[in-house]
């Protein structure tokens, strides 16, 4: 095999692939607090919440579209920390 096709990468091998995956966990938990204190507004007498450092008033439909907002980008974080290949360093 290739230099270039030996190595198939992962999470943990090189200095972005580990700023990706903490990117992409990083995103998927304000995703789950977005959808979480959305839900949790849905029980309520005002129908809305504040999420506890931003503020945003949310509902049950803008949690959910703030989820699925940050699902996306840890999903583009993961999938670019799968795939990128090392660059010109090495």
């Amino acid at each position: 095999m290739t230099s270039s096709t030996a190595s198939t990468g992962g999470l943990f091998d090189t200095p972005f692939s580990i700023g990706a995956t903490v990117l992409a966990a990083v995103a998927a938990l304000v995703g789950v607090l977005f959808a979480w204190t959305g839900y949790s507004a849905a029980g309520t007498d005002e129908a809305t919440a504040a999420l506890p450092l931003l503020g945003f008033e949310l509902n049950i439909l803008t949690g959910f579209v703030g989820l699925l907002f940050a699902f996306g980008i840890a999903l583009v974080a993961l999938v670019a920390a799968l795939y990128m290949e090392p660059g010109f360093g090495e």
